[in-house]
């Protein structure tokens, strides 16, 4: 991967707030919505989801998960050229109390701090979600796998940040 590729990488993850969820429930897939921020070191994606929704329930259930973060539309850029990553990775409940869970509360609240009130709903928890392999499409052409591993480095602060050609390029 180019650093320019990383760079696109980096900020189309920075810069959303929200993601497609995809969870399996009973067996089929479901997808939902949901604001995420990363953890300071880039090793996970967090969701602060209520046990009364189906993709908690799903997550609880199965961790096998998958995101999808896409560029937004009406930024003149043709649907099939948007920039989107989608993330397969396995979702892990944080317990309350525990430094995974504080971590995953302060990136949650760095991102979102107008969450703060949800934090103290007993049937809200952190789940942080680590990424298994992902597929970068920036742009025609230029659509990049890579491993969990891989991905959590690129979205690191800048001084943990991969050298060039971490991620294998295939065309799309």
């Amino acid at each position: 991967m180019s650093p320019e590729h990383a760079a696109k990488l980096r900020a189309l993850v920075h810069g959303r707030t929200a993601a497609a969820l995809g969870t399996l429930h009973a067996g089929a897939p479901a997808v939902s919505m949901v604001p995420f921020a990363l953890l300071a070191d880039g090793s996970a994606f967090v969701v602060h989801v209520s046990g009364l929704a189906a993709h908690t329930k799903d997550m609880r259930a199965d961790p096998r998960v998958s995101l999808l973060v896409m560029q937004a539309e009406g930024e003149g850029t043709e649907a099939q050229a948007l920039a989107r990553v989608s993330v397969q990775g396995e979702a892990r409940e944080c317990v309350a109390g525990t430094p995974e869970a504080e971590a995953a509360r302060a990136a949650y609240l760095a991102r979102f701090p107008g969450a703060e009130p949800l934090t103290g709903f007993g049937d809200f928890a952190f789940f942080a979600i680590r990424p298994v392999q992902a597929r970068f499409v920036a742009g025609f052409a230029q659509a990049m796998s890579a491993t969990g591993e891989t991905l959590s480095a690129v979205l690191a602060p800048p001084h943990r940040a991969p050298a060039a050609g971490r991620l294998a390029r295939k065309k799309a």
